[in-house]
């Protein structure tokens, strides 16, 4: 399995309603490559199946999205995430924790 798959594997975890971050990702697969993560992200093929508006930085902002920022944002709403001004809103509370060390 390579890098994106693991990825994509991880990213399919997250709950509706929670989100995860980049980096999050990148720790538990055992790497400090967020931006890696991020990259394998914007190549993801099938938005549907794998649900990478759910993955945000860690500062709490949305971050991008393949098909836009104002979609992202949409679509974590339908999910009940609150945001305001490009930012979630009690991060903590909809945070999902990954189990570190993916394999």
């Amino acid at each position: 399995m390579d890098f994106k798959e693991k990825c994509y594997k991880l990213v399919k975890k997250i709950p509706k309603g929670k989100i995860t971050t980049y980096k999050e990702i990148a720790e538990a697969l055992g790497t400090k490559g967020y931006r890696a993560v991020g990259n394998a992200l914007h190549n993801n093929p099938n938005l549907v199946v794998i649900p990478c508006h759910r993955v945000v930085k860690s500062n709490g902002e949305v971050g991008g999205y393949v098909e836009g920022i104002e979609r992202k944002i949409e679509l974590l709403k339908k999910e009940g995430i609150p945001i305001k001004n490009n930012r979630i809103i009690n991060f903590e509370k909809y945070f999902f924790r990954l189990n570190k060390k993916f394999k």
